[in-house]
């Protein structure tokens, strides 16, 4: 086992050892190395299949469901990679052949030998798990660091691409060019040709390819759901039994709502489902109740006050306790063993949440939360694009006139390390006459804090889920066009974000992509980032990692 991936990654190096810091076993680290190689192979033959017109979406789907389950925190079991493992060896044949009935070469070719991916076998279960064993596909084949690094910035971006493409495409919203480039990429990575400059530019088309992901999952969301507005979520409770629902999915929710309507079962969110509360689609539930505790981290404490089961719909889930696994239920990618499961829906219909509804009613209320002293028990959000580009006139007039003098981008990931008490240290420094736009949920480290508001303009304006770190993008693009700027980095912001997986990497390549620059990002550098590749990004886009609270305030406010 060798895994760099996250931002608690042992000693900011690599989990080496039987277990990783995220809860995974060396068998699953590695399974999830062998099911990436595989779909490697995948992209290779597919990307010579497309240069003679040959597509295949159902092959694109799988690899993006793959690369998704392998994100932190989504799936822990090893029987699912090696299966997973064994069919994409039998898509990649599949291609292989297809490519050679339509005449294409299916050899090396000019005297190269074609990349293990490309052929690797395995004829079954035991199969895969020797190659597993074996380490085939880890990262450390790939002996030179600055390539390595490299490597991974761009299989960690897909990573998150596939994330959001796959939320995308529940809701009926897919991108050819998006899936195409995927498959291209992972092709390029099986190769393994490509020098420091070509895997470079690799990495930044990788950027552009996360806001068009980014933009997709925008569009599927507010077409179907509606525009984000001005929201504020309860975060109490009532004396009925409830289904805790965590991740980023929007159409489990959809479909979980339909389910209990009328049956006496309410619904809470929970970590990054919070900003459901803010599409208006959802306002007609009522007992879509509220939001119920914090981050993904504080989930094992939560779940036993809450004391009703928790459905995860995406890469949140902690490893739980074994009392505790019975009223876990999981759906799509995310996977525990002993952790009951819910089915894809079938086409046109509905998943089927009997199952979780029916131990709801069996199940006490929740026990209300401790909340900090004067909080008035209500989170307020829904500042996406659209709610702002309603004030974009009022936040631009109190910048001319002085009221707003900065505003701070606190977006990412919250985590477990005492570390992230920073961000807290960070909104409490920051003067009044700051505005922190955040998404994700690196906002529970401050969105219940008493920061006020300047002229009616709530203090901390939430976009929502990390994808909306989209929102908080495309917000700045119009405030630059707003004040008359040419760059967006003359606008009066300043980055200060908190990574903790992969969704967030590939949020970190789009802003770099779409010309932001001075990103702080922490608690630390990625540990996957070799020293060549760290001087490139400081010295190219100004990456900096973050020092002291008041310090890092007092620089951001300097336009530092």
């Amino acid at each position: 086992m060798f895994c760099h991936q996250c931002q608690e990654t042992m000693k900011n190096s690599g989990c080496s050892l039987a277990r990783g810091v995220c809860g995974k076993t060396s068998e699953t680290a590695d399974l999830q190395d062998v099911l990436l190689f595989a779909c490697q192979g995948i992209g290779f033959w597919a990307a010579r299949a497309e240069e003679r017109g040959i597509y295949d979406e159902e092959a694109a789907v799988f690899v993006d469901k793959c690369l998704f389950a392998t994100i932190t925190n989504a799936n822990f079991s090893p029987s699912y990679f090696a299966a997973r493992t064994l069919e994409a060896l039998a898509r990649r044949d599949r291609l292989r052949a297809a490519l050679a009935e339509a005449g294409g070469s299916t050899g090396g070719g000019a005297g190269r030998d074609l990349p293990p991916a490309a052929t690797v076998s395995a004829a079954d279960l035991a199969g895969v798990r020797a190659l597993a064993a074996a380490g085939r596909g880890g990262w450390l084949e790939t002996e030179d660091e600055d390539l390595r690094s490299l490597r991974a910035l761009v299989l960690y971006g897909l990573k998150g691409i596939a994330a959001y493409v796959e939320h995308a495409y529940v809701l009926g919203s897919s991108s050819r060019k998006v899936f195409a480039f995927m498959l291209r990429a992972l092709g390029k990575l099986a190769e393994a040709k490509l020098d420091a400059e070509g895997m470079t530019a690799l990495v930044l088309e990788t950027g552009q390819m996360g806001v068009e992901a980014m933009a997709l999952l925008d569009e599927a969301n507010t077409s179907r759901y509606g525009h984000p507005r001005i929201a504020e979520v309860r975060t109490g409770v009532r004396d009925r039994p409830g289904i805790l629902v965590s991740g980023h999915d929007l159409r489990d929710l959809h479909d979980l709502l339909e389910e209990t309507a009328g049956t006496g079962v309410d619904v809470y969110t929970h970590g990054e489902m919070l900003p459901a509360h803010y599409y208006p689609y959802f306002a007609k539930y009522d007992n879509l109740y509220g939001n119920y505790g914090g981050a993904w981290w504080s989930q094992g404490k939560e779940l036993d006050s809450f004391h009703g089961p928790a459905l995860f719909t995406s890469n949140c889930l902690v490893p739980p306790r074994d009392d505790q696994k019975p009223r876990i239920f999981t759906t799509g990618v995310v996977g525990f063993d002993g952790c009951p499961h819910v089915a894809d829906r079938r086409p046109g219909g509905m998943k089927d949440f009997s199952a979780i509804i029916a131990l709801a009613k069996s199940c006490q209320a929740p026990d209300a939360l401790e909340e900090p002293p004067g909080y008035p028990g209500k989170i307020v959000g829904g500042f996406a694009h659209e709610q702002v580009f309603a004030l974009v006139d009022k936040v631009v007039a109190a910048v001319k006139s002085g009221e707003i003098k900065r505003f701070v981008v606190m977006a990412g990931c919250d985590g477990r390390f005492p570390s992230r008490a920073y961000y807290t240290a960070v909104a409490e420094a920051l003067p009044r006459d700051a505005i922190i736009l955040t998404a994700g949920c690196a906002k529970y480290r401050y969105n219940k804090l008493p920061l006020g508001d300047i002229g009616g303009i709530p203090r901390v304006l939430d976009a929502g889920q990390c994808n909306d770190s989209y929102s908080l993008a495309i917000i700045a693009l119009k405030l630059k066009e707003a004040l008359g700027l040419e760059d967006v980095n003359d606008l009066p912001l300043s980055f200060d974000i908190a990574w903790y997986e992969q969704k967030a990497v590939l949020v970190l390549l789009a802003l770099l992509a779409l010309g932001f620059k001075n990103i702080r990002l922490g608690p630390t550098l990625p540990g996957f980032l070799s020293p060549g590749v760290a001087s490139v990004l400081v010295g190219k886009f100004g990456i900096k990692g973050i020092v002291e609270p008041g310090a890092d305030a007092a620089a951001m406010m300097g336009g530092k």
